[in-house]
This record gives structure tokens, sequence and C-alpha cells, in this order.
């Protein structure tokens, strides 16, 4: 069944202004259309930023409690969809079928945190050092917002933005890969049934160097959170710094597992298979490096080959797949020129490396996960984001190595280690330049609770999601207030 996206504008679901679409298609089968959506062009962003533009005013001044009632009921409509949604998100991403379920339980859960923020969008109340004088802070929307997103999580993501950008008081226009149009057009369509106000969500789909350029450089838009490669994403901070336009980074990853020679050897294994397999490598936080002690550097890698070697390929429809396709033919192409290179550089292939093109799989993009051994921290495959089902195993002799090389990339996204030793835990904890750590479990598994987000080229400083220093901290921007009751002209320090 082909699904018909359309653009949302102003609470009304419309084409693109010149009528033309592009498909969505299924990476398992792209046989199988999931959907048209409409080819927008500045016209069609002129009009959302409008809408957007609009329908600020009586949002922003909406009490937050009262907007979070809305994404409240936003948050069980999701629960009621659920595996509606996340067999969507698998038909039209390709993820199996478990992460496509999951994919759709991280909206559900930041949509219900997002609204409990609607009667805690703290600010603070302190002492003045004059008498008769108050001093506090509130917090405020920054106005409209471009959303732009990726495909690897197609409902999640986007959620994590809009949530968080709409208890605020922000109005928005999301722009969402064109990878993944009929997700976000489900999302925003949840968010219309919750009975979101018109033009407070608009939906532009299209291609990123056409629309989402223009949307984020938009002079009626206020500020800009993205998701997405490096290459785009520095790019649009040049682009946005002299306008002197907030921009929220979410960028790449070249992530590390380290393995100390007294770690749990199945558990490791386990969670290297699922940083470095999940949504067949396609995350930014995926685990592509595995720094691993000598002490048990051989054993390791035998296990884990023999494990990978017998995953199996396939739509993550289907019961029993454990790795779906890659997202289109040119992520194949790119996975797999990185296997050649990494042959090329001289590591050691210890399995997979081929296409897989035959029999059910014929009409995807599948890549068998594959395992490099004897990797050096200097190659390439070592260094660069593949986003692709290939990890490169590394060895280390001591708790300082293995950190050295897992801070020798320049990206800090999500780093993990794992040893039954506290002290060495410890240090790694607080010597690991990444902006998420995990002791003893994968690099994948972050919860809505808490900030999300890197450092260096993985981010700009402004995580995703909730707690201090969250989504919330850059969705909006603290006003200061001064009341001074005392009649008379008080000069602060001048006074004391």
């Amino acid at each position: 069944m082909v699904e018909l996206v359309r653009n949302f504008i102003a609470g009304t679901w419309c084409e693109a202004s010149d009528g033309q679409q592009f498909a969505s298609r299924n990476p398992a089968d792209t046989r199988d259309t999931v959907a048209g959506a409409p080819l927008s062009g500045k016209r069609d962003v002129d009009r959302s930023v409008a809408a957007a533009r609009a329908a600020l005013p009586g949002w922003r001044l909406l009490p937050a409690p009262r907007r979070g009632e809305i994404l409240f009921r936003a948050g069980a409509l999701l629960s009621r969809d659920k595996q509606r949604l996340g067999e969507l998100v698998t038909r039209e991403m390709g993820k199996v079928l478990s992460e496509g379920l999951g994919d759709v339980q991280e909206a559900i859960d930041i949509a219900f945190y997002m609204a409990g923020e609607g009667r805690r969008l703290q600010g603070e109340t302190v002492p003045s050092e004059l008498p008769d004088k108050e001093c506090r802070s509130v917090r405020e929307p920054l106005g409209v917002v471009a959303l732009v997103t990726p495909w690897n999580f197609p409902i999640a993501i986007p959620a994590w933005k809009l949530f968080a950008s709409l208890i605020c008081g922000n109005s928005v226009v999301l722009k969402p890969s064109s990878e993944t149009p009929a997700c976000a057009a489900a999302l925003v369509g949840i968010l219309e049934e919750a009975g979101m106000p018109a033009g407070v969500v608009n939906l532009v789909c299209g291609p990123g160097e056409a629309v989402g350029e223009y949307l984020a450089t938009h002079p009626d838009v206020d500020a800009c959170s993205f998701t997405g490669s490096c290459a785009a994403g520095e790019h649009l901070e040049r682009q946005l710094a002299p306008l002197h336009r907030p921009l929220a980074l979410e960028m790449g990853g070249k992530n590390a597992i380290i393995v100390m020679g007294d770690a749990n050897l199945e558990l490791a294994i386990e969670g290297a298979l699922w940083g470095g397999f999940g949504t067949s490598g396609q995350r930014c936080t995926a685990a592509s490096r595995l720094i691993v002690h000598e002490k048990m550097y051989d054993s390791f890698i035998t296990m884990l080959g023999e494990r990978a070697a017998g995953m199996r390929l396939g739509d993550g429809l289907r019961p029993g797949t454990d790795v779906g396709p890659l997202i289109n033919a040119a992520q194949g192409e790119k996975v797999l020129s990185y296997i050649r290179i990494g042959i090329e550089e001289g590591a050691r292939l210890v399995t997979g490396g081929r296409r897989v093109d035959a029999g059910d799989l014929a009409n995807g993009f599948f890549v068998e996960p594959t395992i490099f051994a004897d990797v050096t921290p200097s190659m390439r495959i070592a260094r660069e984001e593949i986003f692709g089902p290939v990890v490169s195993v590394l060895s280390c002799s001591s708790l300082d190595e293995a950190i050295d090389i897992a801070n020798s990339v320049p990206f800090g996204l999500s780093t993990a280690i794992y040893s039954r030793d506290v002290n060495v835990t410890a240090r790694a904890e607080r010597d690991i330049l990444s902006g998420i750590v995990y002791i003893n479990a994968s690099t994948i598994g972050a919860e809505v609770q808490l900030p999300f987000g890197g450092w260096r080229h993985s981010g700009s400083g402004h995580p995703e999601a909730g707690g201090r220093g969250g989504a919330i901290d850059f969705f909006s921007r603290v006003k200061v207030i001064y009341r001074d009751y005392s009649g008379r002209l008080q000069k602060a320090q001048i006074d004391k």
C-alpha cells in the first residue's frame, strides 16, 4: 500500500506549490513504494515559516501547563498507535521491528517527559544585595524554530526536537529526511489529533540542500536544530554564524567500546554486537571501534566473529531478522568502499565484507556484519565514521593506552568500558572525552531524562532530551528581571 504524504502548513495538509512529488521506498525491497511525498521548494518554506510566525503569539502566551496537556495527549496517542508506527518505521527506514517499536517508544517517553516540563520550566529567584529589591530569571521561547532531522530515527529524533521546542513556547517548521517522509507525517498527524493549534507545527518535505538549507537560513526563522552528517552540520554553522542565529548540532561519532582484561567476556561480546550491528550500524552512537586488552584479544575476536557470522540479514518485519538493510544504494556503496579501504590498509578481515543481493535480499541494500582485526589507530577505518555494519578491533596493553586510543579521533559522542574493577571504570569515566559514557553497557541506549549530545566534532554542546543542560536550555532563553520597590534610585555595586 502506497501512502500519500502531504506537507502540513497552517493546519492544512497540502501538496507542494508546483505539485511535484518524490517516492520513499522500502530499503529492504525497493519494489515496495512506501509513500509519495511533496517535492517542496522555497515557496513552500516561505508559507510554512509565515504560518509559524503567525501562530507564535498565541502559542507563546498559552500557559506552559496547557501546552503540556497537548503533549500528554500526543504521548497517549503514540502509545495507542505504537505497533502501527513501529511497523511503518521498519518498512520505511529498514531497522528490525523491535527497534522500530523502540523508536516509537522514545517518542512516547519524551512526550510524557516534556509534558511534565510544562509545570517545571524553572528559573531562579535569588537574594538581592540591596534592600527592597527582587532578583529572578524566567524562561522564554526563541520564536520560530527550524528542525532538520535524519532518517535513522525517523520518529524519535523529530519527537525529541518537537516536544522540547513546543513546551518552551516556540512554533516550528519540521524538515524531515527525504528517506522517511511518511514517518514524519505520521508524527505530525498525531500532534494534529492531540489538538495542536493551526500553524504551531508545520511540516515541509523535500531535499536537504534545497529545502533544509533555505529553511535554516530563512530571515524569519529565529533558531535551528539539526541532526545529521558532520559535513552538513558544519556547513550550517558557517552559514548561521554571521546571522547570530542559535544552532544546535548533533552530528557524527566514531564511538569506542573498551574491553579490559577482567571484563565479563560474554557481556562485552553482547554489547559489541548490539553496538556495532544494531540498526545495521546506522547510528551516531554505533560502536565502530572495539579497543580490547591484549589479555583477551584473541578469544574476543574469535567469539565476536563467530557470533557476527551467525546474524541473519533480512526484512526487519520478518521474525528472526537480526540485521536489516542500509538505507539506500549510496550508503551501501559507501560502506563497501570503506571495507575495501580497510583491506588496502592491511587490516585483517575476520568475517563479512560483502554485499548480499541474492534470493529474498536481491532488491534491498544488505551488507554482511563485518569485523576487521589488527587495526591500528591511524587507519581510516578506525578514524572516520562509516555508518554501517563495520567494526574495527584494536589492541591495548593498559587502561591509559585504551583511553588514549578512544580519545584520538575528533569525535566524542558515546564511549563504553567493560571492567569489573570500580577504580578502572572511575578513571575511565573521568578521562574519556565523550558526552556519554557507559559502564558495562554498550554505547547505545540513552534515556530521555538526561541530556543526549556529544563533544568536539560530534556536536555543538547543545544536547537533546531532558535534564539540566538538555534541550530545554537550547529551546528557551533566559530573561533576568529585577524589581525595585524601595522607592529610590539604587545603583547596585556603587551603593554598597
